[in-house]
């Protein structure tokens, strides 16, 4: 089932520790009882010794994939990379303004299906550069993609830890969304481009309402910079086995 906004709101500026979760502030009943709904169904139960939602498990492990898919159900996922599908890749395409001779960047690059997108704006004009931290992936999409890199311009590494070069003028990306990865990506990401550059990235769409230091200071970092956030469809990723919601962020540096 669906979870409301103000419940999600609520459940995104709790506090975790352990097994345990707090929530934050007075809430007024009505929203304590649809929150404490969704509590509850995650397997959460209140505990007057703990003052705290106990849960069997890591608190922070149950709540994040409600955060990220908006519903009740309970998920094993870890939400880490997902492979994009055409209708995504066509809108990051679209909001990322590729024109052949630019240097491009993705560096989560899976099996290749933004890189596709990439070369497909740059008819042939420049050089594709790509990162991907799991080899058996990043294996496929040399394979399919092997006349669009240049020398060292496909790498298996972990991304965080490339020491950032700004030479890029787009870096186009889907990062994991993992417990915020995101954002840790983007910011770094954003570092790889060229004055002038562009990044598009699909996120969480946790990054329009999370209430904590680091999704309100991400936001901060888009006003900044005069980002957009673009969202995507329900289900956008349904054929890569996620209803994760999401959206894209784009931003000039």
């Amino acid at each position: 089932m669906l979870v409301e906004q103000d419940v999600m709101t609520a459940l995104s500026a709790a506090e975790t520790q352990g097994n345990c979760l707090r929530l934050v502030g007075q809430l007024e009943r009505k929203l304590y009882l649809s929150v404490n709904k969704v509590l509850e169904a995650a397997g959460g139960k209140w505990s007057a010794k703990a003052k705290a939602h106990v849960f069997d498990g890591d608190a922070a492990d149950v709540i994040e994939p409600i955060l990220l898919t908006g519903t009740y159900q309970r998920t094993k996922q870890d939400f880490g990379q997902f492979d994009s599908p055409p209708e995504v890749v066509a809108a990051l395409m679209a909001l990322a303004g590729i024109q052949p001779g630019m240097k491009v960047y993705e560096p989560s690059a899976g099996i290749g299906n933004i890189v596709e997108g990439v070369v497909g704006e740059l008819k042939g004009g420049a050089t594709v550069f790509a990162n991907e931290i799991d080899p058996k992936r990043l294996t496929v999409c040399r394979e399919r993609f092997f006349n669009a890199f240049g020398a060292g311009g496909l790498t298996c590494r972990d991304f965080l830890s490339i020491d950032p070069a700004p030479v890029f003028d787009r870096v186009v990306m889907n990062p994991p969304f993992a417990k915020q990865a995101d954002i840790s990506h983007v910011l770094h990401a954003a570092q790889f481009l060229k004055a002038g550059g562009r990044l598009v990235s699909v996120m969480s769409a946790g990054v329009t309402f999370r209430q904590d230091g680091r999704t309100k200071r991400f936001r901060e970092f888009l006003t900044e910079r005069a980002g957009e956030i673009q969202a995507l469809p329900a289900n956008a990723f349904r054929e890569s086995g996620t209803s994760v919601n999401t959206v894209i962020v784009a931003f000039d540096q």
